[in-house]
């Protein structure tokens, strides 16, 4: 299973269980917009797997950003809960949170 989703309140959190590939990043992706299709949620926040995400897992991320910018809802991104590397020490930069424009993405950790 790539993905599991669930709604909370107005919100559909979709998790990605796994880093994609380049066979997975589509599948996931086309799931993404059916979900978002069918729940019609006022934001869309994307867990993913881990705070260094494989380059296929960001594509189907871009994909999915752009289909809920054309759509008018936010998208939230956020790194998993258990991070793959070590924590950040005291003096790590913090992690970028630009200003979303119209949906744009936001970077969070959970």
């Amino acid at each position: 299973m790539l993905l599991t989703h669930r709604t909370d309140g107005d919100t559909l959190v979709v998790e990605l269980r796994q880093e994609l590939d380049v066979t997975t990043r589509a599948a996931a992706a086309l799931r993404i917009e059916a979900l978002v299709a069918a729940h019609r949620p006022a934001r869309v926040v994307l867990l993913l797997p881990s705070e260094r995400p494989a380059p296929a897992t960001l594509s189907a991320l871009a994909r999915a950003r752009r289909m809920c910018d054309s759509l008018g809802v936010p998208l939230t991104a956020s790194a998993a809960a258990t991070p793959s590397g070590p924590p950040p020490g005291p003096s790590a930069p913090p992690v970028p949170s630009p200003a979303p424009r119209s949906g744009g993405v936001r970077w969070t950790r959970g």
